[in-house]
């Protein structure tokens, strides 16, 4: 088989705590070198971060505005893959078969516009927060109430609850999405066809869920699949403070790029209902406790007793968020931050 070339997309700031496990998964792939091409799109790194790029003969692209969506447009900009692979700084790829098993699918079925990892790598020796989210399969716990993950969630043994078609294939699944919904498809090791990132993406900002949703309301339907593999998802470890920071980030963002247009998935307008389920969860505390108590009944893993106080954190900082925004519309702040 002849493989196509791919583009590794990854932004950057300060991620020289995590970037280097991940530039080593994709070095060690069994994948034709001269077919990869990492692409590196740092928002102003000062630590050893373009060091680790030099090192393992990446790309770096200068990211203007530092932000992980802007990084993922700037490379994608100066992609020259036939596909391209969104990568973070915190992923790395868990086994050397990874991106052969995650390419050949999309070879075989030409009317397909990327491929995704159906859940997160579940690993011991990880710290409690990584862990807590490969079991739930997201990394926003809110998201568990909305039911639009993409990665299998234990607590109820589905990678999404979105309506959709589907055909078990073996190895992957071969999906169909429509107008009736969308999951959170569009990072963490998801791969997309180059010309169709092209054709559908325009302006400074590349947002994940959008992507699709926008051509499902211009076509009206779009077929993706859903690998039975994994990726590791290193997120926030044993860091609290970072986890709420991260939370703080994720919703200022959303509402200042909501303010400005740049956002087209309308989510809200679908999930007021998974929204209410959220609050009144985390008001009363007791259904966290009891969802905490049933997914360690399945997986027996302290991790899962996060989840009371995840809800928590994510419904102070999205409720906060909210209400600033209400009088200053902006950004989370990048100054200081690193992975």
């Amino acid at each position: 088989m002849e493989y196509p070339k791919v583009s590794f997309l990854i932004p950057t700031l300060n991620a020289e705590s995590v970037l280097e496990d991940c530039l080593k998964s994709i070095s060690i792939q069994n994948y034709p070198k001269d077919k990869v091409e990492v692409l590196i799109a740092d928002g102003g790194s000062e630590d050893n971060t373009l060091e680790l790029a030099k090192k393992y003969k990446a790309k770096v692209i200068n990211n203007r505005l530092k932000t992980a969506e802007a990084g993922k447009m700037t490379a994608l900009k100066a992609s020259a893959g036939e596909f391209c692979a969104f990568v973070d700084s915190d992923n790395r790829l868990p086994d050397k078969t990874w991106l052969k098993d995650m390419i050949e699918p999309l070879i075989n079925h030409v009317d397909v516009v990327g491929s995704e990892p159906w859940e997160y790598t579940w690993r011991k020796s990880d710290g409690f927060i990584t862990r807590y989210c490969a079991l739930i399969g997201m990394n926003d716990p809110m998201v568990h109430f909305l039911g639009n993950y993409d990665r299998v969630n234990l607590l109820t043994g589905k990678w999404t609850e979105v309506p959709h078609e589907e055909e078990d294939l073996g190895k992957y699944i071969l999906v169909k999405f429509d107008n009736r919904g969308i999951p959170t498809i569009g990072a963490n090791g998801t791969i997309f066809r180059t010309q169709f990132l092209k054709s559908a993406v325009h302006g400074d900002y590349l947002f994940d869920i959008d992507i699709l949703s926008e051509f499902i309301q211009k076509e009206g339907s779009v077929k993706f699949i859903k690998l039975k593999r994994g990726i590791i998802h290193t997120y926030c470890e044993n860091d609290i403070l970072k986890f709420a920071r991260k939370q703080r980030r994720r919703v200022r963002d959303f509402l200042y790029h909501k303010s400005v247009g740049d956002r087209k998935y309308n989510w809200e307008k679908s999930s007021t209902r998974g929204i209410i389920k959220f609050v009144l969860a985390s008001v009363t505390i007791i259904p966290l406790f009891c969802q905490a108590t049933k997914g360690y009944l399945k997986k027996r893993d302290l991790a899962w007793f996060f989840h009371p106080l995840a809800c928590e954190i994510t419904l102070w900082e999205y409720s906060s968020g909210a209400f600033i925004s209400l009088f200053k519309k902006q950004q989370a702040s990048r100054k200081g931050w690193k992975q």
